[in-house]
């Protein structure tokens, strides 16, 4: 998982391949269910002893779970080529000698496709697409495994865990920074998904389950190869990020470092990957580093020297979040100034003056991504900048709806529609071409905030 684009709004634009997550409640069949009407799809309890957990995971109630999850989910198939309606026809016409491969140990998944996912920087991000059947066997493994794993965790992991968000670690590492520890080591793991040694993760594993054919499974699991035009390429190190387990089996290896951090007594907050430590001076900062680096090694992990630094808290960002100091001396946070340019970016991407498209167009594209940039950066305490957003978004689309009508007599006819006075329509309408001057000022008037309100555009502020 990469940074802030993991969490952040930009990843609203990326393959739909959303991370399982255990589903506590079951929830009612559908129609189009391949697992509801199926003799062989396993009894309701899991049987005592070896392979408890794998039976579990068969069972008719959690496959179902499984598949609603995997379907609401709309991923891309993989690379059988298959999406969920056929994979749906599969399952109904070979799903006993799926579930007979399953626990005889036999069953290997397919390679995942490999799909590169631009980043707001230009560089990429690696996604392994499994295949719908494979997202549904993980995710089925992950409802009976994560009930059992997760309590095992710290308390200090926030990263793909029931209950708990992004928001979580921001507001740990503000109330540490408010106690007085204004020193953060800032921790970035390089390529970590690509690094992730399978021995040690199954190690770990076994720590915290006994069941042989779920151990069985995941490895095999991690040993499917990628698929990259057409090409079957073998994995000896690494999980992609992209199937429902990748989340779960991070947690499980990083954990060990967390543990030692919580036994030395220090402040921390990790979300997947990125982990800040807060001490209180720079001395002490220096050797969490020093201990990282050799806890890190022990994992055969690699930390990216040139993102990782022992530095002020108020000059690091973490999760796509600054803190700042308010009045009181409270400190707050703020979105970091490299997400705000992404935005910015993102925004002028989707407001371009060209294309023909109406204002009710523009605004429909814009909503979901206002939406979800608004709910992510939902903690900044900033109310100066979403109100100087709101405006600057507002100014963009002003000058849309003048380079629609672009014509000064189409200009003065529509604003006078619009119930503007003679003297601002005349005075628009003369300085037609001057779209962003223009669109400023008076049209304000005329192109209100209440306007945009009733084409549903979504106010940050």
């Amino acid at each position: 998982m990469s940074k802030a684009k993991r969490q952040m709004p930009e990843q609203s634009g990326r393959v739909g391949v959303a991370h399982g997550e255990a589903v506590r409640d079951l929830i009612s069949d559908e129609a189009c269910d391949p697992l509801a009407e199926h003799p062989d799809t396993g009894s309701a309890k899991s049987k005592a002893g070896t392979g408890g957990l794998l039976e579990g995971a068969l069972t008719r109630e959690n496959l179902q779970a499984a598949w609603k999850r995997v379907k609401a989910n709309k991923g891309a198939a993989g690379a059988d080529g298959l999406d969920i309606e056929q994979t749906a026809k599969t399952i109904r016409n070979h799903w006993p000698q799926i579930r007979q491969q399953l626990l005889a140990g036999t069953y290997r998944p397919s390679p995942v496709r490999r799909v590169m996912i631009p980043k707001p920087d230009r560089s990429q991000r690696e996604l392994g697409i499994p295949t719908v059947l494979d997202r549904l066997i993980q995710q089925a493994l992950l409802q009976v495994l994560q009930p059992l794993i997760d309590p095992t965790f710290s308390k200090n992991s926030h990263g793909f865990r029931p209950g708990r968000r992004a928001h979580d670690a921001v507001k740990a590492a503000r109330k540490y920074v408010q106690s007085g520890k204004r020193v953060v080591v800032d921790v970035d793991l390089e390529k970590f998904f690509d690094r992730v040694n399978h021995d040690i993760l199954i190690d770990r594993l076994r720590k915290r389950i006994e069941d042989a054919g779920v151990i069985r499974l995941i490895r095999a699991y991690l040993n499917a190869g990628i698929m990259d035009g057409g090409v079957v390429m073998e994995r000896e190190k690494g999980t992609p990020q992209g199937g429902p387990l990748s989340p779960l089996l991070a947690n499980v290896l990083l954990d060990d470092v967390d543990k030692v951090l919580e036994a030395r007594g220090y402040s921390f907050a990790r979300y997947a990957d990125d982990c800040n430590v807060y001490v209180g001076s720079r001395k002490a900062g220096e050797r969490v580093m020093a201990l990282l680096r050799k806890l890190y090694a022990g994992l055969k992990l690699q930390i990216n020297e040139a993102k990782s630094a022992v530095g002020s808290a108020f000059g690091r960002k973490f999760l796509g979040y600054a803190l700042w100091v308010a009045k009181g001396k409270e400190v707050k946070c703020k979105v970091a100034e490299k997400p705000l340019q992404n935005f910015k970016a993102r925004i002028r991407q989707l407001t371009r003056r060209s294309g023909g498209r109406s204002m009710a167009h523009v605004v429909e594209k814009l909503r979901p991504y206002l939406l979800g940039w608004k709910a992510y950066f939902g903690l900044a305490q900033t109310p100066g900048v979403w109100r100087e957003l709101d405006e600057w978004l507002r100014h963009r689309l002003r000058a849309i709806q003048l380079k629609h009508w672009k014509r000064p007599q189409t200009i003065y006819r529509e604003l006078k529609a619009l119930g503007a006075t003679e003297d601002v329509a005349k005075r628009v309408a003369v300085n037609s071409r001057r779209w962003w001057r223009n669109s400023a000022k008076l049209l304000n008037s005329v192109l209100t905030i209440a306007y945009f309100d009733q084409l549903g555009l979504p106010r940050l502020s």
